[in-house]
């Protein structure tokens, strides 16, 4: 029976399967602490990316301070693996989700929510005066910074917290506001003159609701992208970043390589078709296209997408290596946060063993 474990060399692993160089995470970990750390700003990684409370786990041994989730289900499938202390990022909206919320929040206090209409306040306070839950919820305001996906606008920020003053189940501790439009402009200082301008919005916001007498303890913000102009910024209290422990071609390409691509996924040559191409085993349902095609590792080789379940490898240099059925190949995801959710398990390996095997917990909850 198929059964990769602790110890085996990657060879024995059946492919695509999706492999984390130790080493490379490792230092892309320490590089992000080492420069935000000292900032004083507190580090929240954002586990949609890694979708895994093992890595949260590692994040906060390494000076992390809890983790994100964007939805409900993240929160209740990390929670449900030992990780309590999240803040869920997107909006609860519906009957159903607030009824979930209520339930998960029953289990454990920690959790935080964001929210941007009276709408949706009343309802969350509503559930939770049905419960015989006595401690309010700790809520933050989400403020439009320039996305236009959710958010109050910064004007309406103090008429939405004097709502949320009067409910009794919700307690108001923040603001939140993500600058996701930046993330991956290639131009740094446009990216980083942009990000200065949406902190100057989310902590004018912030200060005019603690002009209002209310305690805004929390302004959470950021991405991999941005994550070091907006600890430069006063009043920035909290960064999100995600993808820089495994990084992908997008970021990479906007950013540098201050962070490695420590995440690929291993597939085999199937069939050749021609002098200079090959298929490998790892297509759409391997690899996504949102942000452009993945790249093989070894980028004398280009890769282009055959379907579902297969990809083309081809070369033009006379002097590049002739790949062969039954050889292997890693390809480096170009958009890494929903890679990993068509995964069931990372095979972390140290010098090409396997050194540990971790579970994609909240794979494919996206309610």
């Amino acid at each position: 029976m198929y059964s990769p474990k602790v110890g085996d060399g990657l060879d024995s692993l059946d492919t695509p399967s999706m492999i984390v160089d130790l080493d490379l995470m490792e230092a892309n970990i320490k590089k992000l602490m080492d420069a935000l750390l000292p900032t004083g700003r507190d580090i929240r990684p954002h586990l949609k990316t890694t979708k895994s409370a093992i890595l949260a786990r590692k994040l906060n041994a390494a000076g992390a301070k809890g983790g994100c989730v964007a939805k409900l289900s993240e929160a209740e499938a990390i929670t449900a693996a030992g990780f309590t202390d999240l803040l869920i990022t997107c909006e609860i909206i519906g009957p159903h989700k607030v009824r979930r919320l209520v339930e998960l929040f029953r289990k454990h206090r920690g959790i935080r929510i964001v929210v941007d209409s009276e709408v949706g306040a009343s309802a969350i306070n509503d559930a939770l005066a049905a419960s015989d839950i006595e401690d309010p919820i700790s809520v933050l305001i989400d403020v439009d910074v320039g996305l236009h996906r959710t958010g109050v606008a910064p004007e309406q920020a103090v008429p939405l917290a004097r709502h949320v003053g009067t409910l009794e189940h919700l307690r108001l501790i923040g603001v939140q506001g993500y600058e996701g439009h930046l993330q991956h402009l290639h131009d740094r200082e446009d990216r980083k003159q942009q990000c200065l301008a949406s902190m100057k919005t989310l902590t004018e916001t912030a200060s005019a609701l603690r002009a209002e007498g209310y305690s805004i303890d929390v302004v959470t913000t950021g991405g991999t992208g941005t994550a070091e102009f907006c600890a430069s910024v006063p009043g920035v209290t909290e960064l999100q970043p995600g993808s820089f422990i495994f990084m992908d071609t997008d970021y990479r390409n906007a950013v540098g390589t201050f962070y490695s691509n420590s995440l690929t996924v291993l597939s085999t040559v199937v069939s050749r078709q021609g002098e200079r191409q090959v298929t490998i085993d790892a297509g759409l349902k391997s690899l996504t296209t949102d942000s452009g095609l993945a790249e093989c590792k070894d980028r004398r080789y280009t890769h282009t997408n055959l379907g579902d379940e297969h990809g083309c490898l081809t070369w033009e240099d006379d002097g590049t290596p002739a790949l062969r059925v039954g050889d292997r190949v890693e390809m480096v995801p170009s958009h890494i946060d929903p890679t990993i959710n068509l995964h069931e398990v990372y095979y972390a390996h140290r010098k090409g063993v396997i050194e540990e095997i971790w579970p994609v917990d909240s794979r494919g909850k996206v309610q």
